[in-house]
């Protein structure tokens, strides 16, 4: 099973909004999907159709009691093939509960290891920290994240993170968590400034940018109300069509930056191993020239006809015996 956390320890950046509009989208592409809400405000739960205050148990009981399977905790929502492992207030305790017990960062990977040939991708929202349940989330998954708000306060605090994922690759094993890529929030073409964020983020983080970016609407915004996803509220909203693109970079992967000079290198050798206009153009020319140097039908026409008159000029054999004939009668004729 592939793990996706939508991580980042700024609050407002979109993580729960990216959370569950991907994992419906993914789920409408056939897959079976699971969504962890990880998140003591239970933003996740509620924007998928369920009340958090009325459920009996939720992701706290299953990373608390080892007695609880998270197999338990999973409920069923409103979008075909996507199931959720609902939070509520109380998992704002679980960092204490868990502070004095062994292998704490390693909970919730062992809980999902065990549900991982029942679904195809989980989805974890983490809350807005790099405390104990961010951990988890991360140590758990093999991907990361990580939605952008475009403004400046946004990219000082990704440092911190990408450092957290690279130390957590080296300190806990097995860990293969990579950040899949840089997701740009609440775009805002109107303002100039969203813009010169967004040309500093992909100059600086290059290809870690997604291609897809999120803009702020109004659909977006009031899809959690109505307790569903974009996908199923305002399936013709531009919202629903970027959360798609989304799925569709996710699940079909980009190419590295290595991979992508690769291949304009191989376009730039096929394209330098075609002629040049200019060198098409000189073959031409002395095509023509060959042409022209060579005798036209017209002139090889005239040239017989002279031949014709040379040969006509010449006198005949009758002509010359005519010649000796008179020759002989003016002789006779001298006395």
């Amino acid at each position: 099973m592939r793990t996706i956390a939508i991580a980042n320890q700024k609050g407002g950046c979109g993580k729960t909004t990216t959370a569950v509009n991907l994992a419906a989208a993914l789920a409408e592409k056939g897959n079976r999907i699971l969504i962890v809400d990880l998140d003591p405000q239970g933003h996740a739960t509620i924007g998928l159709g369920c009340e958090p205050d009325g459920l009996d148990k939720t992701i706290y009981d299953a990373l608390t009691n080892p007695q609880i399977a998270i197999s338990t905790v999973i409920t069923g929502t409103n979008v075909e093939g996507l199931k959720l492992v609902p939070s509520n207030v109380l998992l704002s305790g679980a960092e204490l509960e868990l502070a004095n017990v062994l292998g704490r960062e390693l909970v919730l990977g062992e809980q999902l290891r065990a549900v991982s040939d029942e679904y195809d991708i989980c989805v974890i929202d983490c809350p807005p920290s790099l405390g104990l349940l961010t951990l988890n989330a991360l140590i758990a998954s093999t991907d990361v994240i990580v939605p952008v708000q475009v403004n400046y306060y946004a990219m000082e605090g990704l440092k911190q993170l990408l450092e957290t994922a690279n130390i957590i690759k080296v300190r806990f094993h097995p860990c293969s968590v990579k950040i899949l890529g840089l997701l740009l929030t609440f775009v805002e073409n109107r303002i100039i400034f969203s813009g010169q964020i967004q040309q500093q983020m992909r100059e600086y983080f290059g290809d870690l940018v997604f291609d897809t970016v999120i803009h702020r609407t109004v659909r977006l915004a009031e899809a959690p109300s109505a307790a569903e996803s974009i996908l199923t509220y305002a399936p013709e909203s531009r919202g629903a069509a970027e959360y798609t693109a989304l799925a569709e970079e996710v699940i079909n992967g980009r190419l590295s930056a290595e991979e992508r000079i690769n291949d304009e290198d191989e376009a730039e050798e096929v394209v330098d191993s075609q002629p040049s206009e200019e060198g098409a153009s000189n073959d031409e020319n002395v095509a023509e020239e060959v042409v022209d140097s060579q005798p036209s039908e017209e002139g090889a026409s005239n040239g017989e006809n002279v031949a014709e008159e040379v040969v006509d000029s010449q006198p005949s054999e009758e002509g010359a015996s005519n010649d000796e004939n008179v020759a002989e009668e003016i002789s006779n004729v001298e006395i």
